[in-house]
């Protein structure tokens, strides 16, 4: 079952598509999109349809200026703001969810990571997490991903913005032939997050 909605943030509405298993559940991940993109990139379609059969729930936001229309990103701020007020809403919509796991890709993966405590997130899902500006190593982003939580990167090999290195508490699973789209073999990253999920006992089968 799937529902759309906007929701009310600080920084305008955003949007969230709200995919249900069939039999109920029990975890709620929740994923963000790109800089540029949006909910509809393969990798993240092909996560949700991975991880429903196996009794996940899956809620894709859309920031605001998305919403609004607008390619370049919001300040990380104004990201962080707007995100963690969808998951105050969605945290009172979702009574039933005992597990909620947080990710998205690339900048929705930073997102994620720098909030994860503030929404009282079980785990992350980072794909394509950006460790550096293209050609700028010295710029590392690693530590968002120190949040103390059980953490899955996925990254292509071929990344111009690097591949995180595994850490305390943070899984790196490094697809091969892959770049920061992540395009190649979708079904493939999907299967990473399903088979991470299910051996934390957040998946239902």
């Amino acid at each position: 079952m799937r529902h759309t909605e906007e929701i009310s943030t600080p920084r305008g509405p955003a949007r969230v598509d709200t995919d249900l298993p069939a039999a109920g559940y029990a975890t709620l991940l929740v994923l963000g999109h790109g800089a540029g993109g949006d909910v509809d990139a393969p990798d993240l379609l092909a996560v949700r349809d991975a991880v429903l059969p196996a009794g996940v729930a899956v809620a894709r936001v859309t920031q605001p200026y998305r919403v609004a229309g607008r390619r370049a990103p919001a300040p990380a701020g104004h990201l962080d703001e707007a995100w963690t007020a969808v998951l105050a809403v969605l945290r009172e919509a979702h009574p039933q969810a005992r597990h909620w796991v947080v990710g998205g890709r690339s900048s929705g993966a930073r997102v994620a990571c720098r909030t994860a405590g503030a929404v009282g997130a079980a785990g992350i899902v980072a794909l394509a997490f950006p460790l550096h500006p293209p050609g700028r190593p010295e710029r590392s982003r690693a530590g968002e991903l120190r949040t103390g939580l059980p953490t899955l990167v996925v990254n292509g090999d071929r990344d111009p913005f690097g591949v995180p290195e595994v850490a305390p508490g943070v899984e790196v699973v490094v697809r091969p032939g892959e770049r920061h789209d992540l395009r190649s073999d979708p079904a493939g990253t999907a299967a990473v997050v399903r088979d991470w999920l299910h051996a934390r006992g957040w998946t239902a089968a």
